[in-house]
C-alpha cells in the first residue's frame, strides 16, 4: 500500500513538473530583446529521463563565465547561471575530456549517501555565497535524484557533453557565487536574471 502511494505521489509531482515545463515553453527563438539567450530551469522530468546526459540542452557556446581544469584533464566550462522568478538558479555548461582515457563522473556525485541514486553526475556541485555565508546544494526530486545532468559515464577523449544543475536561489542581492564541484578547483561565476 505504501509503495502504491509513493508511486502515485511521484506521478503527480512529475505531471505537475511537466505541466509547468509545457507552460514555460512558449514560442520565440529563446532570445531576449537585448539579443542574449534566455535559459529556463530544467524540470525533474528532464533530469531523470534516460540518465539525463543526452537530454540536457546545450548552452550558448559564445558566453563563458568560468572554466575549471581538473583531474584526468577534464575541463568544465560554465556558460550560464540564471536566476528565475520561481526561486531557482540553473547553471549550464559543458564537460570536455581533454585526457587520454575514458572518464566517468563518479566522484562528482559527492560523498552524501542520499545522492548515490544520481549516479555519475554533477550532483555534488555547490554554489557558495561567501558574503551571505551560505552553501546551496543541487536540488533533488522526490526519489532523491539530483535536478542535474546524470549519466556522465564513458566520456571519450576529446568528447564534450552538456550539463546543467539547478539550485535554490541565493537572495537577489547576491550576484556572484563560487561554483564548486568535487575533485575540481572552485570558480567564481555571476548570476544573471532570467
Amino acid at each position: 500500500m505504501m509503495g502504491h502511494a509513493r508511486r502515485a505521489t511521484t506521478a503527480v509531482a512529475l505531471a505537475v513538473a511537466a505541466a509547468i515545463t509545457m507552460t514555460a515553453c512558449g514560442g520565440g527563438d529563446g532570445k531576449k530583446e537585448d539579443g542574449k539567450s534566455s535559459a529556463s530551469p530544467r524540470s525533474s522530468v528532464q533530469a531523470t529521463k534516460g540518465g539525463g546526459g543526452a537530454d540536457s540542452p546545450s548552452p550558448s557556446p559564445t558566453q563563458v563565465l568560468a572554466q575549471i581544469k581538473g583531474e584526468s584533464d577534464m575541463l568544465v566550462t560554465i556558460n550560464s547561471a540564471v536566476r528565475d522568478s520561481g526561486g531557482f538558479v540553473t547553471v549550464e555548461g559543458t564537460v570536455t575530456n581533454n585526457g587520454q582515457s575514458v572518464f566517468s563522473a563518479n566522484l562528482w556525485v559527492g560523498e552524501e549517501t542520499a545522492l548515490s541514486h544520481s549516479g555519475a553526475s554533477v550532483a555534488g556541485a555547490v554554489l557558495v555565497d561567501e558574503a551571505g555565508k551560505k552553501r546551496y546544494y543541487v536540488l533533488r526530486d522526490t526519489d532523491g535524484r539530483c535536478l542535474c545532468t546524470m549519466g556522465l559515464v564513458g566520456i571519450e577523449p576529446k568528447e564534450t557533453r552538456p550539463f546543467f544543475a539547478q539550485f535554490p536561489s541565493p537572495p537577489e542581492s547576491t550576484t556572484s557565487v563560487e561554483f564548486e564541484l568535487p575533485t575540481m578547483p572552485p570558480a567564481k561565476i555571476s548570476i544573471s536574471e532570467g
